[in-house]
């Protein structure tokens, strides 16, 4: 039986994960107030008794990087997941619409749809996923009529106690890297690698978060509080859901 050592996965982990902090960064460094403002619910924000325009920057943005990140660590945990299954199984990524992974595994050919957690989508993109699962199993069929074809949503961390889904598995954390690396112990074994050099860049982006805040919070005071220097939520709501055109902010020198 083919494995993984962890030399391999540190290997990995190291050449990789520095784009996953440099796509971080760089999104962080390009924000601009207005995109930020019209992502986020000025409504719930106002509900929150937030007085402090720097504070409620840092509300905005650390929602707006929470999403951001997850999503940018979510195309890396797959790439992680690819590299794993290409060294214990000879998998390769899939060229099918919505299908990332294809590999053999005791006589059966896996499609597998990679997700970060369980908790990925809605009943319509459900219904995508299983679209494509029905499409790319159709064509690998037309080459080999009795391919046995195993579908899997696997996802990268989380539970699912029901993985039998009729006409897909759905295998969630350690189900999922046990599938792909032939190992129970293995969705442990990456823990260690991903902290690689993660001081030093989260000081570097600590850094650039700070200065990212006061830029923001600069110009938030310029363009949405009173003389006073309280928020006008008024104007706030207004720039974010009022009809029509959307006013240009005022720029800081």
């Amino acid at each position: 039986m083919n494995g993984i050592t962890d030399e391999q996965v540190a290997s990995y982990v190291q050449t990789n994960i520095g784009s996953f902090h440099e796509k971080r960064l760089e999104a962080l460094n390009r924000l601009e107030l207005n995109k930020l403002l019209r992502r986020k619910n000025p409504y719930l924000f106002r509900s929150k008794n937030l007085v402090i325009a720097a504070d409620l920057i840092k509300s905005l943005l650390d929602a707006h990087l929470s999403s951001q990140e997850e999503t940018l660590f979510g195309d890396f945990l797959e790439g992680l997941a690819i590299y794993v299954a290409q060294t214990v199984h000879a998998g390769m990524k899939s060229s099918a619409t919505g299908i990332d992974l294809e590999f053999l595994k005791d006589g059966a050919r896996y499609i597998v749809s990679i997700k970060s957690g369980p908790n990925w989508g809605n009943s319509s993109q459900v219904n995508k996923m299983k679209t494509d699962f029905s499409t790319a199993s159709r064509v690998i069929r037309q080459g080999n009529v009795g391919t046995n074809i195993i579908a899997v949503n696997g996802c990268c961390y989380g539970r699912d106690t029901s993985p039998d889904k009729g006409e897909y598995f759905k295998y969630c954390g350690q189900l999922f890297w046990e599938l792909i690396s032939n190992d129970a112990e293995f969705y442990t074994r990456i823990v260690e690698p991903l902290g690689h050099d993660s001081k030093v860049r989260n000081n570097a982006f600590n850094e650039n978060y700070g200065a990212v805040v006061n830029r923001l919070s600069l110009e938030f005071a310029e363009n949405f509080c009173a003389e006073t220097g309280a928020i006008d939520w008024n104007r706030l709501v207004a720039f974010s859901s009022a009809k029509g055109r959307a006013p240009r902010l005022k720029s800081i020198p």
